[in-house]
């Protein structure tokens, strides 16, 4: 399939929907394509609802200054300004666009939005009743004209010069080939969820979406763009078993974390961090308790968490006979993860939503402005399509080396052919990689466990070619093992190289257990060196916008 298009769109989810309508709002003769490895309707992190959107700020009531000394607070620093200030700057007409499309966000009796604290300072999540979010935006993609490819995974982005002219990849059913030439990309498939293994051991039941193998940081890794944020790598205790979120609904509402000795475990706010010391410090199992709720406030979180936000939870809890009026929900830790939503991680972009090719532009989990979640993800949807569409305007589709094309084509045909006879399957050969990844990559972390991964890491190259492939499908997961360990590449390279600890568990170095303003104020961006091929580290200032 070849096909030409004005912007291009990787990834289907919140932000690449949004991207796609407005660039049509934009401009309603630009031509708009998106390549969506899963199925648009049900595609994502935000596969169905959402409960609520995570960062607004009210007129009036809040400031995007008080959500900045939040957010500096949160990462501990490592934040620019100027992207951040922008994403809260712009959050309350999100919410608008988003009731006109008929979202439903509560109010309480004074007419006011129903607001929850989780941050540090100001309350900017508001209560979001929407259990057919992602169906709205798909609907919304159709109404506005956009051309959708489904189950196509992207494998390369073309690139000629420094700028990024669209991409190729497969159809992950029929194999037929996809060619995509764009005047401008924009990168939104999302982080890396399938880095290290669940607890329940399961390789695709990680809380989020399992799609979501870190294709847009290798394939921007790959093209020559520059990342940062790969040493985050966080995890969080939620639903043991099942990895659901559930923290947010429960606690703002009055639930508590008590811990294997029945100690209730004082919170400030919703703080990760706070409950997995209790898991390190061996005071865990954790339990969420909600038996001194009422009635009525334990209907409202079953109705949260059964309609909106998960709705396989109600059959979870029938069969493990839990009752929340009187049993605890035990927490367990998940998988790390590597994700801009809820970590720092992901491809470096500006408050443009530009990155550091031409050309390409990123919004959401796969772009770092960190701790975004959903406003980010709509934020810079928006802002990714009005920077592209203002980029293509007056410009013509530049020339394609038929090169680079034919190599890719014969590369995944002849990996194809090859490994017909292979003796791993690709299941078995993503738990060893995930596996050694929780062995060696994710926290505590030190330079002789990190190294040990690098040792690993060629052999885990070497030894794709025994992957049994024996269709498009597994030829699909062969590929996002390769971005899964670029992505671990990364991590490792990024790690080694922040000699401190920060972050609390997520960045945690037995041999530099402190932190360390002075030295380490600043962030670790990656780039593939252009002679050796090889990951190339740099450390960069903050940018503060000028802010005192």
């Amino acid at each position: 399939m070849n096909l030409e298009t004005d912007i291009l769109v990787i990834g289907g989810g919140s932000a690449g929907t949004m991207a796609a309508i407005v660039a049509k709002e934009q401009n309603p003769d630009a031509d708009v394509t998106i390549l969506e490895k899963g199925e648009i309707n049900r595609s994502g992190s935000i596969a169905r609802g959402m409960d609520a959107l995570n960062i607004v700020v009210q007129p009036g009531i809040t400031t995007p200054e008080l959500y900045m000394n939040s957010a500096r607070i949160a990462t501990e620093g490592i934040v620019d300004y100027k992207p951040s200030y922008v994403m809260a700057e712009r959050s309350y007409s999100i919410l608008k666009r988003l009731e006109g499309w008929g979202i439903r966000f509560p109010r309480d009796e004074e007419n006011k939005y129903i607001s929850l604290q989780v941050h540090a300072k100001g309350s900017f999540l508001l209560e979001m009743d929407s259990p057919e979010l992602k169906l709205v935006l798909a609907e919304k993609v159709k109404e506005a004209g956009v051309r959708v490819v489904n189950r196509t995974i992207v494998t390369k982005l073309l690139v000629n010069n420094g700028e990024v002219n669209g991409a190729m990849g497969f159809n992950i059913r029929t194999g037929e080939f996809v060619v995509c030439k764009a005047k401008a990309t924009i990168l939104s498939n999302g982080g890396c969820a399938r880095f290290s293994l669940p607890n329940s051991g399961y390789l695709y039941g990680t809380f989020d979406y399992p799609g979501n193998a870190g294709d847009g940081y290798s394939l921007a890794y790959r093209a020559g763009a520059q990342l940062t944020g790969f040493e985050y790598t966080n995890c969080s205790p939620l639903i043991k078993d099942i990895n659901c979120p559930l923290l947010y609904i429960t606690l703002t509402r009055g639930a508590e974390i008590v811990n294997a000795l029945g100690e209730t475990i004082d919170l400030e706010y919703v703080s990760t961090q706070r409950m997995l010391k209790e898991l390190r410090e061996g005071r865990g199992p954790v339990f969420i308790k909600m038996n001194h709720l009422s009635e009525e406030r334990i209907q409202e979180i079953e109705r949260i968490l059964f309609s909106v936000e998960r709705p396989i939870q109600k059959r979870f809890w029938e069969n493990r006979g839990v009752d929340f009026r009187e049993g605890l929900i035990e927490l367990g830790e998940t998988e790390y993860q590597l994700c801009g939503g809820h970590g720092l991680t992901g491809i470096v972009v500006n408050e443009k939503a530009e990155t550091t090719l031409k050309g390409l532009y990123a919004a959401g989990d796969v772009a770092c402005v960190p701790l975004q979640h959903l406003t980010g993800a709509f934020v810079f949807g928006e802002v990714a399509a009005e920077e592209a569409v203002k980029f293509v305007s007056n410009k013509e589709h530049s020339k394609i080396d038929q090169n680079l094309i034919n190599d890719e084509e014969q590369r995944l045909l002849k990996v194809l052919e090859n490994n017909k006879t292979g003796t791993i399957s690709v299941q078995d050969f993503e738990y060893k990689v995930r596996r050694t990844i929780g062995d060696y990559v994710v926290p505590p972390k030190n330079e002789t466990k990190l190294n040990r991964f690098l040792w690993w890491l060629p052999r885990f190259r070497k030894e794709m070619t025994n992957i049994r492939i024996t269709d498009h499908h597994e030829l699909s997961r062969f590929e996002e093992i390769q971005f899964i360990l670029d992505c671990a590449e990364l991590s490792v390279h990024a790690s080694l190289a922040r000699k401190e600890s920060r972050w609390g568990w997520f960045h945690h170095r037995t041999d530099y257990p402190e932190k360390d303003d002075e030295n380490w104020l600043k962030h670790v961006v990656l780039a593939k060196g252009l002679k050796s091929g090889e990951v190339q580290t740099v450390l960069v200032p903050i940018d503060d916008g000028g802010d005192p």
